[in-house]
């Protein structure tokens, strides 16, 4: 991957656009309310590529669109959860195929958080549902997740 990457924030968006996860890698806590606007505001984005794309459609979707200091990219499994990267906009150039390798990361992080045959099956208030697959917030698994999520970031290289 390109050195001078910069991941501000991910964000996955359940098929039914709920937050599964937003992962800010910002110092200042402020910026938590705006990666969540940057992950709500890229759904329609999102939408009206899938919708554009017909039935061939490549999981990669490329620069969704720029704002002030992130540029925004999007990506969206074959099961529709989405995946959204905040990169810190710089003067060098973003290659489509560093930042489809940290989509493909991302995507496997989460595919082996959800594809245990063992992961219990809950429908209490505090879990994030996935196609009847669940991931308790603060469980072991939902940790591991979170971890993954984090190791990438950090590989990527964080805002600091």
């Amino acid at each position: 991957m390109a050195p001078s990457l910069v991941l501000n924030a991910v964000a996955f968006i359940s098929p039914q656009n709920q937050p599964i996860l937003v992962r800010t890698f910002t110092k200042r806590d402020e910026h938590v309310i705006k990666y969540h606007y940057i992950a709500h505001t890229s759904l329609d984005v999102i939408e009206e590529r899938v919708s554009a794309g017909g039935k061939s459609q490549d999981p990669y979707l490329g620069l969704l669109y720029a704002m002030e200091d992130v540029a925004v990219y999007g990506y969206i499994t074959p099961l529709k959860v989405k995946i959204v990267l905040a990169l810190a906009l710089s003067d060098s150039v973003v290659r489509d195929v560093d930042v489809n390798m940290i989509f493909k990361a991302l995507h496997m992080a989460y595919y082996k958080s959800i594809a245990n045959p063992f992961l219990k099956l809950d429908n209490s208030f505090e879990v994030v549902t996935e196609n009847s697959l669940s991931l308790l917030v603060g469980s072991p698994k939902w940790k591991n997740f979170r971890r993954r999520v984090d190791e990438i970031g950090k590989a990527v290289g964080v805002a600091g």
